[in-house]
């Protein structure tokens, strides 16, 4: 019997599905782009040749990691982004000391992950259930933020136009999840997007706005001259590419449970690591930051039901379709933020839950548990909910401490190890004490 991760679905199924998982998850790549481009203040050309780049590393990314290649690639259904933290970190290397240094940063970053990787077996006992709810639940939290933005647009205030676009996606997507049936219910959040975009067009409430182009677009190879290796430049990026492994094994975790395969975080984070360090190679060599397996196709696998990896797969050939030709990478940037963020909603909403569930499995009833989970919980929503809180340290320091996952990881990494050497250490000691002196000691 076939396993539901390895089902091969007809085209008439599996194209819709595709088409779906490259929607909800193309806001990120285009709006990196743009930002990036603007930060480095390139030409239209230039940043078309980027724009060209990152979705055919983002298809090629996902490719990877859904039909995996020797130990490249984990077999699972993930897309492909660029990380988010790690635009930050590169643009503001580039500020500092040139998009050259960027760049070779990108590289180091890239090579030092997978030369960790050997060590990575011997640290994965540090990542039970009660870290990794911490992580997917700082995930979901995190990423709902970031489509709270894409509502928002530039300023911190939402036009109450944008609101509305994007509670109509929501309500649609909930709509058409709650009545229609069968491979139609399993399109609800791509349903969700077209009618939210079909309203934005008619009432005026948004622009579908295609930018300009036709043809096919080739990347252009080191936009930015040959790279530059300057190793303390490059230590923000390094510290990020090691932290990412914390991440990855919560989302490698995650999305083998919402594909019906049992976790085997020993064998899937390396190869999963492997093929974003590989694919960051290539994002190094065509002006992109580290590239990172993203957690946007697991809430749409867990809300359609749909656990193939060739449906990302799918996803991966049509965003390498999209950066080859112009006139269609240039058609999915004409979308809606706020319809993409109203779907964004649904979607990360739906990771926080699972992160939730995760932690439910984690004896939470144990007093030691519980004062992880909450620290970390802690430690992982300050910088949302003070993002000033490290405005006087360093950039790198507040770009990597204000990145929620990864301190709230770390941080549960940390007393969970402690509080099990502490348990351990009492069990050794317990036997050379005398029953009296046991007894204080568990009153006590």
């Amino acid at each position: 019997m076939t396993s539901p991760v390895d089902e091969r679905l007809p085209l008439g199924r599996l194209a819709p599905l595709a088409v779906q998982h490259v929607l909800a998850m193309v806001a990120a790549p285009v709006s990196t782009v743009f930002l990036t481009a603007a930060a480095l203040r390139l030409p239209p050309d230039r940043t078309a040749s980027l724009l060209s780049a990152v979705l055919l590393l983002c298809g090629a990314g996902s490719l990877l990691q859904s039909l995996g290649v020797w130990t490249f690639g984990a077999r699972l259904p993930f897309v492909m982004l660029p990380g988010g933290a790690a635009a930050a970190l590169f643009l503001q290397i580039a500020h500092d000391h040139g998009p050259a240094v960027a760049s070779g940063s990108v590289l180091l970053a890239a090579a030092l992950l997978l030369a960790v990787l050997p060590l990575y077996a011997r640290v994965v006992r540090l990542f039970p259930p009660l870290v990794m709810g911490v992580t997917v639940l700082l995930i979901g939290i995190s990423m709902i933020r970031v489509a709270a933005q894409l509502v928002t647009g530039p300023g911190s205030t939402a036009p109450p136009k944008a609101v509305a676009l994007a509670g109509v996606t929501v309500a649609v997507t909930v709509l058409a999840h709650l009545v229609l049936r069968g491979v139609w219910q399993r399109t609800a959040v791509l349903i969700g997007m077209a009618v939210g975009t079909l309203v934005a067009v008619t009432t005026g409430l948004g622009a579908f706005t295609p930018a300009s182009g036709s043809g096919l677009s080739l990347p252009a190879l080191l936009p930015y001259g040959a790279p530059k290796f300057d190793p303390v430049a490059a230590l923000p990026l390094l510290v990020f590419s090691l932290t990412t492994l914390a991440e990855i094994t919560g989302q490698t975790v995650l999305s083998s449970e919402t594909a019906g395969r049992v976790p085997d975080p020993g064998r899937d984070v390396p190869r999963v690591a492997r093929a974003d360090a590989l694919v960051s190679l290539a994002g190094g060599l065509f002006g992109t930051s580290l590239m990172v397996t993203s957690s946007e196709n697991i809430g749409i696998g867990r809300l359609t039901g749909v656990r193939s990896r060739f449906v990302t797969a799918g996803a991966g050939g049509l965003l390498v379709l999209a950066g080859l030709v112009t006139p269609l990478s240039r058609l999915v940037a004409g979308l809606p933020a706020a319809v993409v963020g109203g779907s964004a909603l649904v979607v990360y909403a739906v990771i926080a839950v699972m992160g939730i569930e995760m932690l439910s499995r984690a004896e939470l009833g144990a007093r030691s548990n519980s004062l992880v989970a909450a620290l970390a919980l802690a430690v992982g929503l300050l910088p949302l909910l003070a993002p000033n809180l490290y405005g006087g340290f360093p950039g790198w320091v507040r770009t990597i401490a204000g990145s929620g996952v990864v301190t709230g990881t770390l941080t549960a990494v940390l007393l969970q190890a402690l509080f099990a050497t502490s348990a351990s250490h009492k069990d050794i000691q317990a036997p050379l004490l005398g029953p009296a002196a046991r007894r204080r000691g568990a009153a006590r």
